[in-house]
């Protein structure tokens, strides 16, 4: 019975878009209690996103769900660029730290000053912003890039990587839920940001309020494998 009926939310909120809670319970005459466990059972199984007392269900990579990278920037900017200012306090001279390809690691590479640095990353944006230091060794993973999400997909990356030591790797992701699983909208990114952290001897993942409590459609981890927060919210406040 609670596998038919969680198949039965999925497909109302697939018709509807998003639905409350007292919607749900109403139209499958359950209680809003047990219309909260479901939610929280189906978002933790990747199926659907949960924000401000209303569910929706979550496409798929094939249905273009992750969002273009020029699009990311225009969200949270202000949170986004003041995050990654901080996460200057991280970055010392002779480093060697690798980024990921989200707009607040974009941020950073803006902010970032040219000092001597070996910077690995596979997002486009931030190789032509740090392309202009003169005193950075940057290092593209390579591979195919994604035009539309600012990325490279290598899928020989695992065999480049052995050639860096990295002290740090900086990145975000689409959401961290409330057990503590970060979450990305693409396999790609996913995938890249799961080695980094088995890679590199500490991370430090930047995250604006937004993220807290929001789920995607791939696992990248638990929050418990990063060494390091930034955020523009205290732990005490987050939802």
């Amino acid at each position: 019975m609670k596998v038919a009926r969680h198949q039965h939310i999925v497909t109302l909120l697939e018709q509807s878009q998003s639905l409350t809670t007292d919607e749900l319970a109403a139209v499958l005459s359950v209680s809003k209690e047990t219309v909260r466990r479901d939610l929280s059972d189906l978002q933790q199984q990747g199926k659907i996103q949960r924000s401000h007392g209303r569910a929706r269900v979550i496409h798929h990579p094939s249905r273009d769900s992750e969002a273009p990278f020029y699009a990311r920037l225009k969200s949270h900017y202000a949170h986004k660029s003041d995050i990654a200012r901080h996460a200057l306090a991280w970055i010392e001279a002779g480093m060697t730290i690798a980024l990921d390809a989200s707009s607040t690691c974009w941020f950073l590479a803006r902010q970032l000053p040219d000092m001597p640095l070996t910077v690995f990353t596979n997002s486009h944006p931030v190789c032509t912003e740090l392309g202009k230091r003169e005193h950075i060794r940057l290092v593209s993973s390579g591979g195919e890039l994604q035009r539309q999400f600012g990325y490279y997909v290598n899928p020989s990356l695992v065999t480049q990587l052995k050639t860096l030591d990295i002290d740090l790797f900086i990145f975000s992701c689409e959401g961290v839920d409330r057990h503590g699983v970060m979450w990305d909208p693409g396999g790609h990114n996913a995938s890249y940001k799961s080695l980094l952290l088995k890679r590199a001897s500490q991370s430090l993942l930047l995250m604006d309020k937004s993220k807290f409590n929001r789920s995607s459609e791939v696992r990248i981890g638990p929050l418990s494998d990063v060494t390091h927060l930034i955020s523009d919210v205290q732990p005490e406040q987050l939802p």
